[in-house]
Order: structure tokens, then C-alpha cells, then sequence
């Protein structure tokens, strides 16, 4: 996966810019794969995407020079709250750890002999988990970046769409395969996407089926990034963008989402369709005919009525659901993994008080939900400084519509924004690290890239000529 990962980024310097995008996409599907070891840090892997983005960056730099990239962190921005984000958290996985070294313990993981990984409590100290994590929130950072210079520069809406349907697809077929060679025994067959040093629990099953891990070490992670791109996709079909391919492939999504036994995943479900459920409704009633109200209507009563039936004809089938709920949701806590993860809480709060708010530092602790993962690494400033930057990207304006008509960028502006509440919803119940993934910064980028022109003007950090503007030149000179 390493060389293929090279040879596909020189591809795409030779390229035009507008091939670098849709395989940045793709690449995030990777979530297992190894590019690179690095057995200085213990082993470590450096993901496909991780390795890509370098390409990516490069060569939207070779399309539009700094200038976009460094626009997208100006003050005045959400950019901007995202790179003190990510300075503090530098800073605090520096000093940290030193300054409130065997103060405090904390979950963390330790790289044993065997190139094996395992979770154990243990004083606090610098480790390279604090290098790992660095160095993920900075390509984070540069994600961001690189996305709204792209989308700045030559990037459109149609651009996203048909990325996240292609990359939705592959998802798909990585699940199909995954339940395929589970079921035939050729299981080795995956063995090329699933080269990370993690831990891969890609042969669980629960309740008699398959837990769906697809490209991703885990069910969780799979059902994780698969949330993701449920909710961009169901929303571009509410807002009738491509209306065939997106609502085969939101309908091909849940279903996996469903059957792939993660507790995340149906709670995650559950949360984006309430979203879109309402937004549909405020839809429908501020302008009637829009807002799909036929999926309004099926929610309401066609699924009761549906599930009220099947429950009458089969008593026994039903309370095998039941049972199967049971044991995914409301037993979880009591489960031998519900009680690790209760521990992995308690003592990223308990880390959170003996650093008297201040965090121990960025990649210094783990914890089972995001929350607290903010809250035990990077304290109370990193708590407040993330929700700045999420609040400021998840409200910042949209393009208004035009005739009646729906505007196709403010459509895939509220799709991405649906994409960011769908990962925050998964971290939120199950998120151990710091690291939200390559998809939430592609996602914030293009939303706060397409939604610019409606932004109030930043002060630029980079101009080429003082009082002048200026023009990129054409693609066909670059």
C-alpha cells in the first residue's frame, strides 16, 4: 500500500489539480492500511491518507502558491481557531507530560515486544503517543487548509458530491468483501488494507452476524466512517442533488450501518436521522413542496404501521430482535469491553483534575468518548477553543436559494455540515483519541471554502502585491 500510495501521488503532481481531490477522498477509506512504518516510535504506522496528503498539499501548492492556504487560518476565520487549536496542543504534548510528569495516571498505549500493542494504565510521562498524535492534529491542520485552497482555487460543488459518492461505494464494496471472505474462510484476502500496527478484531460476531469491519482494524471504526458518509449523502438526496445515485447509496449505507452490530452505529442513526427529520419538516413548512414531505410522511406512519405489523405476524422473530438490541445497547455497560471503556473514562477525568484543568497533554490519555478525550489531553482551553471552531464552521452561512430552486452549493455546504455533526455524534459515544480522521477536515474545509463569499472579509496573511488582487493564472499555464 506504501508504493501504491507514492506512485499515485507522483500520478497526481504530473495531474491537473482537480484529480488530487477526489483521490485525497478516497484515500481516507484506507483506515487500517499502513504506508509506513516507523519502528523508531515502536512501530507506529503512518496511514495511506496521512502519506497522501503530503501529494494533496503539494499539489494544490503547485496550482495556487500559500496564499489560499494560509487566507483559510486568517483571523476572522474558523481556520484561525483550528491553528491556535492545534499550537496549544503542540505546545501541550511537549510540556505536559514533563510538568506534570507521575502527578497523575492515565490509559495510554504501550508498544511491547512483537511489535504488539496494548492499552495499560500507567504514570504519566512523555511516550510517543504524544509524537503520533502531534503529529495527526497538524495533517489535520494541513488538510484543511489544502481543502479550502482546492475548493478556492478550481474546486465546485460537484466536486464533493461525486468524491464522496465514489468513495461511499468503495466502503460499500470493502463491506461486501470483508462479510464475503469472513463467510468463505479466504479472509487473507483483506490482508492488503488491514497492514496497520492496531489490534484487528475483524472476525467478531454478534448475535450471529458478522460485525462489518470492512477496510477499518474495527466494527466501531468501520461503523465510525461509514455514519459519515450516511448523513452526507442522505442530505444531498433530501435536497434532490443527484437524486437516483444518492438515494441508492444512503439506502445501501444504512443498511450496512445497521447489520454491522456497532452500538455507535445506531446511535449515531439515530441522532443524523433526527437531524434531517427536522430539518426537513422546518423545510417543508417555510416552502411547501421542497423538503421531501413523502419522507416525512413514511417516518411517521408508513415505518409504525410497518413495524406494528411485523411484530403481530412474528412474536417469535420479535423477540429475537429484542434480545439482539439487548445485548448490543442496553447491556453494553455491563459487557466485559463496556466495563474497560467505563475505567478508560474515569481516569481520563480523574487526569483532568490532577493537571487542575489543564490536560496532560496532547496523546497523553485515551478515554471512550471525545469529551473527555479534550478534556484529559488538552484541558479546559482545548475544550473551549474546539467547540469555537466547530460552532463557527457548523453556523457560518450558506449560499440562499435562488428562485425557488435550491442552490446546489448551499445544498453540499449542509451536507458537509450534516458529514461534521455525523463524526462529532460517533466521537462523542466512542471516541478514544484526539485524531477525528482526514474526512472531518476535508468535510470543514469545503464547507468553510464554498460558504466563503458569504463570510465576513479576514484580513489576508499573505498578499503577492499591496493594494492589488491577485488572479491565479489559468490551468493550461500551470
Amino acid at each position: 500500500m506504501g508504493l501504491i500510495t507514492l506512485v499515485a501521488g507522483l500520478i497526481i503532481l504530473a495531474a491537473p489539480v482537480t484529480w488530487a481531490f477526489p483521490v485525497m477522498v478516497l484515500s481516507t477509506a484506507f483506515g487500517a492500511a499502513a504506508a509506513i512504518g516507523l519502528p523508531a516510535l515502536g512501530g507506529a504506522s503512518v496511514l495511506v491518507p496521512s502519506l497522501f496528503l503530503v501529494f494533496f498539499t503539494l499539489r494544490v501548492f503547485m496550482a495556487c502558491g500559500e496564499g489560499q492556504m494560509l487566507t483559510a487560518l486568517a483571523p476572522g476565520r474558523p481556520g484561525f481557531w483550528l491553528l491556535a487549536l492545534t499550537a496549544f496542543g503542540l505546545l501541550s504534548a511537549i510540556w505536559f507530560p514533563r510538568l506534570f510528569e507521575g502527578m497523575t495516571e492515565t490509559m495510554t498505549v504501550e508498544r511491547v515486544a512483537g511489535a504488539r500493542n496494548v492499552i495499560a494504565l500507567t504514570p504519566l510521562r512523555f511516550t510517543s503517543n504524544n509524537i503520533t498524535q502531534s503529529v495527526y492534529a497538524l495533517g489535520g491542520l494541513v488538510c484543511f487548509a489544502a481543502t479550502f485552497a482546492y475548493f478556492r482555487h478550481a474546486g465546485r460543488p460537484e466536486h464533493l458530491v461525486k468524491a464522496i459518492l465514489a468513495v461511499a461505494m468503495l466502503d460499500l464494496s470493502f463491506a461486501f468483501a470483508d462479510v464475503l471472505t469472513y463467510f468463505t474462510g479466504t479472509e487473507y484476502l483483506m490482508s492488503f488494507v488491514r497492514t496497520a500496527n492496531y489490534a484487528m478484531l475483524t472476525a467478531a460476531e454478534k448475535g450471529g452476524l458478522k460485525r462489518i469491519s470492512g477496510s477499518f482494524p474495527e466494527a466501531s471504526a468501520f461503523s465510525e466512517y461509514t455514519l459519515v458518509l450516511f448523513g452526507v449523502t442522505a442530505s444531498l438526496w433530501l435536497d434532490r442533488v443527484k437524486t437516483g445515485k444518492t438515494g441508492i447509496v444512503a439506502a445501501l449505507l444504512l443498511a450496512a450501518l445497521l447489520l454491522s452490530t456497532s452500538a455507535t452505529a445506531l446511535i449515531g442513526v439515530s441522532i443524523v436521522l433526527t437531524l434531517l427529520w427536522i430539518r426537513t419538516a422546518v423545510t417543508s413548512m417555510h416552502t411547501p413542496g421542497t423538503g421531501r414531505p413523502a419522507f416525512l410522511v413514511v417516518s411517521l406512519a408508513v415505518i409504525p404501521a410497518i413495524a406494528l405489523t411485523l411484530a403481530t405476524l412474528f412474536p417469535a422473530a420479535t423477540d429475537s430482535l429484542q434480545d439482539f438490541m439487548h445485548e448490543m445497547l442496553l447491556s453494553k455497560a455491563d459487557s466485559q469491553s463496556g466495563r474497560e471503556r467505563g475505567m478508560w473514562n474515569a481516569m481520563a477525568y480523574q487526569a483532568f483534575l490532577d493537571t487542575f484543568g489543564w490536560g496532560a497533554g496532547l496523546g497523553s490519555a485515551r478515554a471512550s468518548s471525545y469529551l473527555l478525550v479534550l478534556m484529559s489531553n488538552l484541558g479546559v482551553l482545548g475544550v473551549v477553543l474546539f467547540a469555537i471552531f466547530t460552532g463557527t464552521v457548523l453556523l457560518s452561512p450558506s449560499p440562499s436559494t435562488h428562485q425557488g430552486v435550491e442552490d446546489v452549493t448551499a445544498a453540499t455546504i449542509r451536507a458537509a455540515k450534516i458529514g461534521l455533526v455525523s463524526v462529532l455524534a460517533a466521537a462523542l459515544v466512542s471516541g478514544t483519541v484526539y485524531d477525528l480522521g482526514m474526512m472531518f477536515f476535508v468535510l470543514a474545509g469545503s464547507a468553510v471554502a464554498l460558504g466563503a463569499s458569504r463570510l465576513p472579509a479576514a484580513t489576508p496573511l499573505y498578499s503577492t502585491t499591496p493594494g492589488r488582487h491577485h488572479h491565479p493564472a489559468p490551468e493550461s499555464v500551470r
